[in-house]
């Protein structure tokens, strides 16, 4: 199991767009990725519903989790997209 841990740069936290961009990103992945915010339950990366309901804010730090072939990249890549600003 692989996994990554990124500190959210989206000012606005994972709300809308925000969580709509990963949410996106996440479900054209071949790995089920889980994202998880301080000790919550994980929740699918590829669920609006559940990202939205995980609260996250700006500066959280926010644990993703996948498993399989390519999931070091998949996280790689979605690590540095919640790493970034994405409600500009």
């Amino acid at each position: 199991m692989a996994q990554r841990v990124v500190i959210l740069g989206s000012r606005s936290g994972l709300h809308a767009r925000p969580a709509a961009t990963f949410v996106q990103a996440a479900a054209h992945k071949t790995v089920r990725v889980t994202v998880a915010v301080d000790g919550k339950p994980p929740v699918a990366a590829d669920s609006m519903l559940g990202v939205m309901t995980l609260g996250a804010a700006y500066g959280d730090q926010v644990t993703l989790t996948a498993e399989g072939d390519g999931a070091e990249a998949v996280l790689e890549e979605l690590a540095a997209l919640l790493s970034k600003e994405l409600d500009a």
